[in-house]
């Protein structure tokens, strides 16, 4: 056994299982097949689990050139959906031996300073959300093995795309509200010059005009409680009748959407309904809770990074949009008779 009190290495290994340094190196390197037998591979394997033993990964990345570290780059926006992002593609990238930086973009959306020296020198991929994708020219990310979550497909940067099936989420959302009777709708769009917002926009647009008599008026805030709060105090007092949907981006633009409205007079759902997309904490943090569409972060993170490995072994990715869902709470009932 090798001391207690020093890291065990391969030649301890070899010593162990009686077999030389190389053909330990074939056996943890998974290329012993052909080579050594399949006794002499589960007796190297043994001997490197009774010893504690683990590769030197930075030894031998140097000898491959590769740092297996991979950049996550997100916009800076204080929602805990990008850390789910981050959570779940960390988990995946550590199953395969690789480190996950994450960056937010530091003024939320457009150019970033370089994280790294030199981007290209010091990382293996890039997983970047459309909302930060400006960022991508200012640290070089576009000259890596790239990956993009929530981008055009047909416009994409990346060797890959990942998505969220937004389209399906919003057609969610307004069969619900048209189900329960609502004609006039109020959107509060993201201030956002991004694909996914436009997804939203487009689809909203698509499914609540397929209905007879409906009317659909859209005002634009940042993505902010305060901004919500203001665009929907402007937009419901203004001439014209009031709306009985609001239909909400994101939950934060939902939040501030409350708070305007109760200042107003107006009770939700009874005056108004409202709808997120998100499906944060906060939409059950707020009274009554809100209806939102959930969007598993976790999975996102995950299928991104399982698409950057794709990528940097030469393997398509996986394909198709991650389904959402919609779920009903009390923010949404039918609208009063008028």
């Amino acid at each position: 056994m090798a001391p207690s009190n020093t890291r065990p290495t391969s030649r301890d290994v070899a010593q162990a299982a009686g077999v030389s340094q190389a053909a330990v190196s074939l056996v943890l390197g998974d290329k012993w097949r052909g080579r050594v037998s399949a006794a002499t591979a589960e007796r190297v394997r043994e001997a490197a689990r009774d010893l504690g033993y683990r590769p030197n990964l930075a030894a031998r990345n140097l000898r491959l050139g590769r740092t297996r570290t991979v950049l996550l780059v997100v916009p800076a926006l204080t929602t805990e959906f990008f850390a789910g992002v981050y959570t779940g593609a960390a988990r995946v990238a550590a199953q395969h031996g690789f480190g996950v930086v994450l960056y937010p973009s530091p003024e939320g959306i457009g150019p970033a300073r370089d994280p790294f020296a030199s981007a290209s020198a010091a990382l293996d991929g890039v997983i970047a959300s459309s909302m930060a994708a400006d960022a991508l020219t200012a640290i070089r990310g576009d000259q890596l093995p790239l990956v993009m979550l929530d981008s055009d497909p047909d416009g994409s940067l990346g060797a890959a795309t990942v998505n969220l099936d937004i389209a399906d989420g919003v057609r969610q959302v307004a069969e619900h509200l048209l189900g329960l009777g609502h004609r006039r709708f109020l959107h509060l769009a993201a201030d956002v010059a991004s694909w996914t917002f436009e997804v939203r926009a487009r689809e909203l647009a698509a499914h609540v005009g397929t209905a007879p008599g409906t009317d659909i008026r859209t005002v634009h805030a940042p993505i902010s409680i305060e901004g919500a709060l203001t665009a929907t105090t402007t937009a419901l007092t203004g001439p014209g009748p009031h709306p009985t949907a609001l239909v909400c981006d994101d939950d934060k633009l939902a939040a501030g959407a409350y708070k305007a409205l109760r200042r107003l007079g107006l009770r939700i759902p009874d005056d108004i309904s409202v709808t997120g997309l998100d499906d944060l904490a906060l939409a059950t943090a707020i009274d009554p809770e809100l209806t939102t569409v959930r969007l598993d972060a976790e999975l996102f993170g995950e299928r991104g990074m399982h698409a950057l490995l794709a990528v940097l072994d030469g393997r398509r990715p996986e394909g198709g949009d991650i389904p959402v869902e919609l779920v009903v709470r009390g923010s949404t009932a039918p609208p009063r008779a008028t």
